[in-house]
């Protein structure tokens, strides 16, 4: 019997930066790509709070050709002077020391990001080296850490002008699964940044790569939305710019309607992401509902009976709603969402002003977002006509499933996977050659509706669409819930070519519009089929691109080898289509990841949008980046 003895001496106390260290999940989130680019957001943070504050306009982030990222700013620098009861300087305090900085009671910051207090001192844990260097009195201070312990105390190293910090640091790789930082990732949060602190410069640059780019936005989140509805036609002339400060704290949002259907809002508190919403994001809703009501009944378009609900007046709507306040109270599952209640009634008593004295001066344009949202309520209620038809006849119940699913035998949808194929003959193919345990086939006739360019209820009439909806089993749009999902992983299949690639971005588009949590959890696969067989002495070699095929060749030698270019999947036979592209011991699949929403936005409504010279443009400027397409 094993000793159950539990007193003191099994208490484990860990010091410093230990915690971090031992758990690291708990202070970044994860060791993945994700977890190693937070850390960068983590030290930009505290150059933003200098910003903030009035004391930083520049701020520069280097990913360096060793392998490390370098943050620079112009503001006041870290504090240099022994810490009064640490006897440490305050750097090495901040460096070293959980919730230690300017952020809790004292002057030092009103607002601020970030992990509050956790941030520089985590990536200091979480790096096998640390540099730090602060201009401050004409000197220039410099210290270096090794997992988080200083190598030697903080030390004048030169003559320096002006003010400010740099932070380099390395990834430990005792933590992170990868130390390769994706330039494109950082540029997004940076930009992201630039756009909430209107006037900051912030340079990005990838030494690797030899890449600069400066992103400077004068004007704030009103660019932020231009940039949104850049590929769509818009009702309002300019955003919707309301700028409060009030004893809450300051509310600032920027909002304008677009032509369109979908609705994108992001919103923000201390320039944290509150992806899950909060009590602004509950505060402008209600602002909205409110406003447009009541200058429907005032211009006498709505009935005293009638009725807009959010679901009617959010349709087109782009909006950018960022608060920042003194003491932020994050909850939800992720802590990205903002519980502070005072923000809701804050932020809905500056909508309700600045959004009735637009409507109050602009007449006409407010006629014409009260006739948007009456025809968004009736396309609504069309679709929700539609939908309990479609339930009365059972097409939406998970037990009558469409006839042409080839489903799996398997119960647990953690197991299971569909396959979404181009074509009766391919999904033929597919489910002679699958493994009917686990795989499930659903032909797709043709090329699905663009959700794009068409309502709700439209999209509910497509019957690809509707099959769709039903196989999958989790509901559509407001109502889609993840939990119910018959599938883990949802594969689209289509043939290499353009009409291939045009099925694949029409079903993206969809996923993206109306069911986004599937792109979001990473449910949604990209099949890879060969492009070319390669036959040499009854033995065949498969190829997924050109270059594959050249080794290849090279590899076989030229001589007596018959080499078939696949224009289809309905080209090759069950067997080969199972060792080739469903065999999950042979087959790659891409999985759809979303690093990025603003610009996976833009890309959707650039690609299946109403401009075609914005397309056409796309895929000028992109062009050498699309391989193995066959045109």
């Amino acid at each position: 019997m094993s000793d159950t003895n539990y007193g003191s001496e099994q208490i484990q106390v860990l010091e410093g930066l230990d915690p971090v260290r031992k758990r690291p999940g708990m202070y970044i989130g994860s060791t993945d790509a994700r977890g190693l680019h937070h850390l960068v957001t983590e030290v930009v943070d505290n150059s933003i709070d200098e910003a903030l504050a009035g004391f930083c306009d520049k701020i520069i982030v280097e990913v360096n050709e060793d392998g490390s990222c370098s943050v620079t700013d112009n503001g006041r620098g870290i504090p240099t002077g022994i810490h009064k009861t640490e006897g440490v300087s305050a750097v090495q305090v901040v460096l070293t020391k959980l919730h230690a900085g300017g952020k809790f009671g004292g002057e030092g910051y009103k607002i601020s990001g970030g992990l509050h207090g956790v941030g520089v001192s985590c990536v200091n844990a979480l790096s096998s080296k640390l540099v730090v260097e602060v201009k401050q009195d004409g000197k220039l201070f410099k210290q270096t850490y090794h997992r988080g312990i200083p190598e030697a105390p903080l030390e004048v190293v030169d003559k320096a002008d002006g003010t400010g910090t740099k932070v380099t640091f390395w990834p430990d790789p005792e933590i992170f699964e990868t130390l390769v930082f994706n330039f494109d990732t950082i540029k997004t949060r940076l930009r992201e940044l630039a756009f909430l602190n209107k006037g900051i410069v912030i340079v990005a640059q990838d030494h690797r790569e030899n890449k600069t780019e400066t992103l400077h936005y004068e004007g704030g989140i009103i660019e932020f939305v231009n940039q949104l509805n850049l590929n769509k036609d818009t009702i309002f002339p300019e955003p919707i710019y309301i700028d409060k400060t009030l004893k809450e704290g300051e509310v600032e949002l920027a909002f304008q309607y677009n032509d369109g259907y979908s609705e994108v809002i992001h919103a923000y508190a201390n320039n944290i992401n509150t992806e899950e919403g909060g009590t602004h994001l509950t505060g402008f809703r209600n602002a909205l509902v409110k406003v447009i009501n009541e200058y429907g009944k005032k211009l006498k378009i709505l009935k005293d009976n009638e009725k807009l609900t959010l679901d009617d007046v959010k349709e087109g709507l782009t909006a950018i709603i960022s608060v920042k306040l003194h003491d932020p109270q994050f909850e939800g599952q992720t802590k990205t969402k903002l519980g502070n209640s005072e923000m809701r009634s804050a932020v809905e008593k500056a909508v309700v002003d600045g959004f009735g004295t637009f409507l109050e001066e602009n007449p006409r344009l407010a006629r014409d977002l009260i006739f948007k949202s009456i025809n968004a309520q009736r396309a609504r209620e069309a679709a929700r006509l539609a939908r309990e038809t479609a339930r009365k006849k059972g097409n939406f119940e998970s037990t009558v499933l469409p006839g042409k699913l080839a489903d799996c035998s398997e119960k647990d949808p953690k197991l299971c996977e569909i396959y979404l194929v181009e074509g009766d003959s391919a999904g033929g193919t597919a489910k002679q050659g699958r493994d009917r345990r686990f795989q499930a086939i659903l032909p797709l006739r043709g090329k699905i509706l663009n959700v794009e360019k068409a309502r709700i209820n439209r999209v509910l009439e497509s019957e690809e669409i509707k099959n769709m909806i039903t196989a999958f089993g989790a509901g559509i749009s407001s109502e889609f819930d993840l939990s119910k999902l018959r599938y883990d992983k949802i594969i689209c299949m289509t043939d290499a070519d353009v009409d291939g690639s045009h099925i694949r971005v029409l079903l993206l588009t969809f996923f993206y519009r109306y069911m986004r949590p599937l792109i979001e959890e990473g449910h949604v696969y990209i099949a890879q089929p060969p492009l070319y067989k390669i036959t040499k002495n009854k033995v065949d070699y498969y190829c997924y691109s050109d270059d594959e095929l050249s080794l290849k060749l090279e590899e076989l030698d030229a001589k007596d080898n018959n080499v078939q270019r696949y224009k289809g999947l309905g080209e090759m036979s069950a067997d080969q289509l199972w060792e080739t592209t469903m065999s999950p011991a042979s087959r790659t699949l891409l999985q759809v990841k979303m690093e990025d929403a603003l610009e996976a936005d833009q890309t959707f409504s650039i690609l299946m949008g109403e401009k075609p010279e914005l397309r056409k443009e796309f895929i000028e400027q992109n062009a050498t980046l699309v391989k193995d397409l066959d045109i």
